[in-house]
């Protein structure tokens, strides 16, 4: 990846008394699939709008293949946006639907209809032209709304939780078909989600968003390994935060630090064997276990104080015999490199 699609300087954006993105700075490479993640009214979605052109910044400024585009109006940015909602035309065929903005273009008929049919192929959707939007299922309606987008050949593609409407299993799929579509076209993808596993799956790197503010930029490897503050340990992912006395009695020094369920190792307090120097251990009770299936979820209060949660595969295990382990006396082990310090003593 080489030289910037976005860039965005000082991005403020305020309504009224509430101030939506506060200062947001962010350079976003050239054929990089981006996600913007947080929770709902973190600010990812208006600074999706703010390059969109949907929104015009309080202040600061939006770049665009190192042009300042902060004023320029929508159709005027070298972007396509990507709805939930698919915004397709019932009316009108598929083929029409991914061949209307050439259309408004005054492209061509010849060359729009081959153009829509490059992009209907690009989505796996050749074949599909005369159907109408009705007679697709929900992943296909979709992929038509992505062609449509692609078929202006945008630089950018910004996407807006275009998978919230499907179901979890037609979602997975599409999640790997996105990022399978986004190396075969190589534009840069700008995704907005709230989902945090969407967000590991697709992306090449992550922004994690919280009140306006970026709270962490990073691989999904480093906001999920290496979370920079206490809100992205428990944002992305499930993560336990060890702190104040408790901290101190089992990692033996002050500050917060945030290790992951599927590091520890739950094991009966009567078993043999002495904890590893290079490992921190913890005593405890099993207050809850939960069985998922593929993996069993224990929830232990320490005796140090705070409750750690610990997953485990079920790799020759049932439900009865995880079940057994309810009220059980544990002992927690991992090894020092997964206690991460998210926020510095005082």
């Amino acid at each position: 990846m080489e030289g910037n699609a976005i860039r965005l300087r000082s991005l403020r954006k305020v309504f009224g008394r509430t101030e939506a993105v506060a200062g947001v700075e962010l350079a976003i490479s050239d054929g990089e699939f981006f996600s913007m993640l947080g929770p709902s009214g973190s600010g990812k979605t208006t600074v999706l709008r703010l390059i969109a052109g949907f929104e015009t910044p309080t202040s600061g400024t939006v770049e665009l293949d190192g042009k300042d585009v902060t004023r320029l109006a929508p159709f005027e940015r070298d972007v396509h946006t990507v709805f939930q909602d698919y915004a397709l035309f019932p009316h009108m065929s598929v083929e029409q639907n991914v061949a209307y903005g050439l259309k408004v273009q005054k492209v061509p008929k010849a060359e729009r209809l081959r153009r829509a049919a490059e992009a209907l192929e690009s989505v796996r959707l050749s074949g599909f032209g005369k159907r109408r939007p009705s007679q697709l299922s929900g992943g296909q309606r979709q992929r038509v709304a992505l062609a449509r987008a692609l078929v202006g050949r945008p630089r950018v593609l910004l996407l807006d939780e275009p998978l919230g409407a499907l179901d979890l299993k037609l979602r997975e799929q599409m999640q790997i078909e996105l990022k399978e579509l986004q190396r075969e076209v190589g534009i840069t993808f700008v995704f907005v989600t709230h989902d945090q596993d969407e967000a590991l799956t697709m992306s090449d790197r992550i922004a994690v968003f919280q009140d306006g503010r970026i709270e962490q930029t990073g691989t999904p490897a480093e906001i999920y390994e290496r979370p920079a503050s206490p809100f992205v340990a428990g944002f992305v992912g499930t993560s336990n935060l060890l702190t104040g006395e408790t901290a101190e009695q089992v990692v033996g020094k002050p500050g917060t630090f945030s290790v992951r369920p599927e590091k520890i190792r739950v094991l009966k307090e009567s078993a043999t064997g002495e904890d590893e120097p290079e490992h921190t251990a913890a005593k405890g009770s099993v207050a809850e276990v939960v069985y998922l299936g593929d993996t069993t979820r224990f929830l232990v209060d320490l005796d140090a104080g705070g409750r750690l949660t610990a997953v485990q595969q079920n790799l020759e295990t049932s439900s009865e015999d995880v079940a057994a382990f309810r009220g059980s006396r544990v002992r927690l082990q991992w090894h020092h490199r997964h206690n991460f310090r998210v926020e510095e003593a005082p």
